[in-house]
């Protein structure tokens, strides 16, 4: 750091090998409690959402039943769904017939609470569409549960007859959760229909894509070989007791400066500005030597239809209007580092 200065910090965690004994036994502990409640609070979410499934699927038999509605109500109940629920992807008429399925294959909903709700939705759809049987069923459910099966792999389990090679002993379902490393639990972790019944999706899908145009970015940086000197990634910096994350920070080594690099996997925003401008300032006040040269930004912003890719200079200091900001960007880097850093086109075709 060049500088200290006070209410301004870049927090550096000391080296594991300063730690006691007694340390590294006590933070595998806490990780292992944290990792329990993690798979125990996602499974009761997954749990509520198959309840659910399973009564909206009960419902639609029922009607049919009582009042001979035909197999285009569902696809009339997917659009009304949509229309209220726009941000799930859950109630397609597609899932809505399965939920009609699932209801059919679990008549007993004591069963369903015990069996079916512990395992996520898709292998659920491997059991009703794989097999015939309800003893069948529970069987490979109890299996996955105890082995953390995916969907792929209880596919190939169902595929290869592991039931008839090792026999149909069935107990009585005590309450159990997949291991917290297991291919279930990773892929519960990543359901698209759970996160869309909690309403948590699309801000799990935008950290998603952010971390991977992160390492994206830092690889096509390192693989120039124009001088970029990777420094750290979500650098962590305290302001006035805030907490704030620097997506990539770099040092150039011809440019002797250093460069920082927000990504955002939606629309720019103008606030964007403002949060490059400011972790500019604070990395030219703070990390920055005597011989530096003033920090370069580059904001990188992944929208539907189109790349927002803009160098930032540390030379504005009042707000700036967004069309006035993009022009001074793309007009205002001096020539001298065009040879030393990648081009807007450049960066743009790799983002493509």
């Amino acid at each position: 750091m060049g500088k200290n200065k006070e209410g301004v910090i870049f927090p550096v965690a000391p080296n594991l090998s300063e730690m006691s004994d007694s340390y590294l036994q006590f933070i595998e502990e806490i990780k292992n409690e944290v990792q329990k409640q993690r798979i125990t609070v996602v499974m009761n979410a997954n749990s509520s959402m198959i309840r659910l499934y399973w009564n909206i699927g009960r419902a639609i038999l029922k009607k049919q039943e009582e009042e001979g509605w035909g197999a285009k109500v569902i696809d009339r109940m997917a659009k009304d769904l949509k229309e209220t629920f726009p941000e799930m992807s859950g109630f397609s008429p597609r899932n809505i017939k399965y939920m009609r399925k699932f209801a059919q294959c679990w008549s007993d909903y004591e069963i369903v609470q015990r069996v079916a709700a512990q395992i996520p939705w898709r292998t659920n759809l491997k059991l009703i569409d794989k097999l015939e049987d309800e003893e069948s069923r529970i069987w490979y459910a109890q299996k996955a549960i105890e082995n953390g099966w995916s969907s792929t792999i209880l596919d190939l389990q169902i595929q290869s007859k592991l039931m008839e090679r090792t026999g149909r002993t069935v107990n009585n379902f005590p309450s159990a959760l997949p291991p917290v490393d297991s291919d279930m639990a990773n892929q519960i972790f990543k359901d698209p229909y759970l996160f869309d019944f909690l309403g948590t999706d699309m801000p799990r899908r935008e950290v998603e894509i952010e971390r991977q145009l992160t390492t994206h970015i830092q690889k096509f940086l390192l693989e120039l070989g124009q001088g970029f000197a990777f420094v750290g990634r979500q650098v962590h910096l305290e302001v006035g007791g805030q907490d704030f994350y620097i997506d990539l920070l770099f040092y150039h080594l011809k440019l002797r400066c250093y460069v920082v690099i927000e990504l955002k996997a939606c629309d720019f925003e103008p606030g964007f500005i403002s949060q490059l401008n400011m972790y500019q300032n604070v990395v030219n006040d703070i990390l920055c030597h005597p011989d530096d040269k003033p920090t370069i930004g580059l904001l990188l912003v992944k929208g539907k239809n189109q790349t927002v890719v803009e160098y930032s200079l540390s030379g504005y200091q009042n707000p700036i209007g967004v069309a006035e900001w993009k022009n001074q960007m793309e007009k205002s880097l001096p020539e001298e580092l065009w040879s030393s850093l990648p081009s807007i086109e450049e960066i743009e075709r790799e983002l493509e």
